[in-house]
């Protein structure tokens, strides 16, 4: 069966109006991006809990009906209910596809680092003598193309071959918390790379699911949690992959889950951010920058006695 796009542009102003009225209309679902996407006056924006982002300045709205629908004509209709000009448009069909495999086509391999790899669950692993962990993406965040997740994988990798290398015998047990776990991918890659225990935290519970199923695939056991769950758990090695605004309230929280001395990896930060979060965990962490990647910081360090 084929679709049918409706596609505008307008204004921030009045584009949430004009997508709940379509909406109401008729249509099946309504996406808003900004309009100079794939330019140089492109302009990113990031939905943090938090923070207002807003819209575009100028915005390209996308709404799906039903072959048998009039999409212009339900444009007509929604710009004439609200007083608004009839913005610029065009009718797009939309051919039906095979939606499970487009998705799987778009998650190849991913090569971490020399020793990791992420591997989604329908893939050979194209180094068997790596670390590879198997992943099914859905919806939950962390699928190892992000450059955060990216990030606190390599600093994962780094700092358990650096423990490792300076650990007396016998060999002390690490403990990981993974907070924001999303697919669970950290606190597996944590398990992977030498952990003797991993917890896995996330405020939505089908990302539980989601990591659990994840961990059972990679053969490691893991306890996962919602934070409506009391935590008594400290870490030897924390890391939260969230957002900056979140991270900034979570700092005592954080701080009494890592052990004294105990590393910390903070990520989903900004480039500008960074000095902020610092500054924020300094009475608990003494953190700097650990590497940055396409805009964003990975922050580490030592939690203070």
């Amino acid at each position: 069966m084929s679709w049918l796009n409706l596609v505008l542009h307008m204004p921030r102003e009045q584009a949430d109006a004009f997508g709940d009225a379509l909406m109401e209309l008729g249509a099946i679902s309504i996406n808003v991006e900004d309009a100079a996407e794939g330019t140089a006056a492109e302009k990113p924006i990031f939905g943090e809990p938090g923070a207002s982002a807003g819209l575009w300045d100028s915005c390209k709205l996308t709404a799906l009906f039903l072959p048998d629908a009039d999409p212009a004509g339900i444009a007509r209709e929604a710009a004439s209910v609200l007083e608004f000009e009839l913005p610029l448009l065009t009718v797009e069909t939309l051919e039906d596809v095979d939606w499970v495999q487009q998705n799987r086509d778009q998650f190849q391999p991913i090569k971490i680092s020399e020793r990791v790899w992420i591997v989604p669950t329908w893939h050979n692993a194209p180094d068997s003598a790596a670390i590879n962990i198997s992943l099914d993406p859905g919806a939950a965040f962390g699928t190892g193309s992000h450059p955060t997740t990216r990030l606190c994988l390599q600093w994962l990798e780094a700092t358990f071959e650096s423990l490792q290398k300076s650990l007396q015998q016998p060999p002390k047990k690490i403990s990981m918390l993974d907070y924001g776990t999303g697919s669970g991918i950290l606190a597996i890659a944590a398990m992977k790379l030498g952990a003797h225990h991993a917890v896995g935290v996330d405020i939505d519970s089908q990302a539980i699911e989601a990591a659990r199923y994840n961990a059972q695939q990679n053969g490691v056991a893991i306890e996962f949690s919602t934070t409506h769950s009391t935590l008594d758990y400290v870490a030897d090695i924390t890391v939260a992959n969230i957002l900056a605004n979140p991270l900034k309230v979570l700092a005592p929280l954080l701080a009494s889950h890592t052990q004294i001395g105990g590393q910390i990896a903070l990520a989903g930060i900004l480039d500008h951010q960074a000095d902020e979060i610092i500054a924020i965990y300094k009475p608990w962490f003494k953190l700097d920058v650990w590497q940055r990647a396409e805009g964003w910081s990975c922050i580490a360090g030592i939690r203070l006695a």
